[in-house]
């Protein structure tokens, strides 16, 4: 989808987008291939053509740092094909309360599609770990993780950055008109989740924590399935919205018409 895309250019929209994948114009190369674009004027079309140009060598490169940039939020799902193997989805587990109020990251899960593992607090959870991890991907699945998990990560650890293309999934199931918390979304997508942890919610996962701070080795590992559970059902999730996100612009009528 991301070679598909115009509206990073200053002055195209979504609406000036699909008039140019009708016109034919459906990928970047052919935006830069076409000498003279309706109302596009000469000076402007090479300024575009610079900076398609250079889009599409920073993604040959794999460069994921500058399209966290290049591209606005709300548009980072359109990444998400392209660097779906160097993925990771990303769910924090906290003891209830705010960072400036006592609150503590308890438990930081992360699953690439391959492995699932998570950093316990008092234990690998460190800011070293947590940089090192994050700096072996290319894209960041979360769900609310833009308002709760990455900000709550940012206040607690020292050093750690967030430089990568991030899919939210709680503001792209909002795009599709999808209600609900990830629970209700999980079951709405037919998502099963392992039956020791059927029901449990946020203030579970805090007495869990808890009762492990009191000695049960039992209460860690049921609280770190929970977060599996969570973590690991969001690259599904996200390849499900990835697709009605991308069917939603309306770019698969074009591709199938055959304008190009």
């Amino acid at each position: 989808m991301i070679k598909n895309t115009f509206c990073t250019l200053d002055g195209i929209g979504e609406k000036t987008e699909k008039r140019l994948w009708k016109d034919g114009i459906l990928t970047w190369k052919d935006f830069t291939g076409t000498q003279q674009l309706p109302g596009v004027s000469p000076e402007r079309k090479v300024l575009y053509d610079a900076l398609l140009n250079r889009d599409d060598e920073e993604l040959q490169a794999g460069n994921a740092e500058y399209f966290n940039c290049r591209i606005k939020r709300r548009d980072h799902w359109r990444l998400f094909d392209f660097f779906r193997e160097n993925a990771v989805c990303l769910d924090i587990e906290t003891n209830g309360f705010q960072p400036h109020y006592g609150g503590v990251v308890t438990v930081v899960g992360l699953y690439d599609g391959y492995e699932y593992k998570a950093l316990i607090r008092g234990e690998d959870l460190t800011a070293e770990n947590l940089t090192r991890e994050i700096s072996r991907y290319k894209c960041l699945i979360t769900f609310y993780g833009a308002s709760f998990d990455v900000p709550f990560i940012l206040k607690s650890f020292k050093g750690v950055r967030f430089n990568i293309p991030h899919f939210d999934l709680c503001f792209a199931a909002k795009r599709l008109g999808l209600e609900g918390g990830l629970k209700k979304l999980e079951q709405t997508l037919g998502i099963m989740r392992e039956e020791s942890v059927q029901g449990l919610g946020g203030y579970d996962a805090v007495k869990l924590w808890e009762a492990y701070r009191r000695g049960s080795e039992e209460a860690l590992n049921l609280l770190i399935t929970y977060n599996r559970e969570d973590t690991v059902n969001l690259m599904h999730m996200a390849s499900v919205f990835y697709e009605r996100l991308r069917l939603s612009t309306g770019i698969e009528e074009y591709l199938s018409s055959g304008v190009a």
